[in-house]
């Protein structure tokens, strides 16, 4: 295999990656995300509840290594999420010094109205692509997201 590829390439690459993650992470995107989903979340703890259903039983370091944020502020945001009674706090059954958050049952409801959400937006926003393209597109990102990952 070929280590060396084409640096235009790799560039074209880079820059939509930067674009990607730029669009990804601007406020207005998680903002219009609850706003579909009719939920009353406030948007500094969406992508928290996401991350936990996502990665969870997840304790408070790994949380805010996941999201680049100071541990500090995720464990407040935590506390927050855990009096809205959308994640629940236990100790780690391998580290009891960690308390590990999981999605409650009333969690899961407000995750199954954003994924539905998101599946709506994202119907609007990929309406010309064909499943085929769709499907390489995740078998690509995929591949992209375990080897980085490794």
């Amino acid at each position: 295999m070929n280590n060396a590829h084409d640096p235009e390439i790799l560039r074209g690459l880079h820059t939509a990656i930067i674009d990607l993650v730029d669009e990804i992470n601007r406020p207005r995107r998680d903002d219009r995300l609850i706003e579909e989903a009719g939920i009353p979340l406030d948007r500094a703890l969406f992508p928290l509840l996401a991350r936990v259903w996502r990665y969870g039983p997840i304790g408070v370091v790994e949380l805010a290594d996941r999201t680049g944020r100071d541990h500090t502020t995720i464990s407040r945001q935590m506390s927050k999420l855990e009096d809205l009674e959308l994640i629940e706090r236990k100790p780690s059954i391998t580290d009891r010094r960690v308390r590990e958050a999981t999605v409650t049952e009333k969690g899961q409801e407000m995750i199954d109205l954003l994924n539905a959400a998101r599946e709506r937006l994202a119907n609007r926003i990929l309406v010309d692509w064909t499943d085929e393209d769709l499907d390489q597109l995740r078998t690509l990102l995929r591949r992209f997201a375990d080897d980085l990952m490794r």
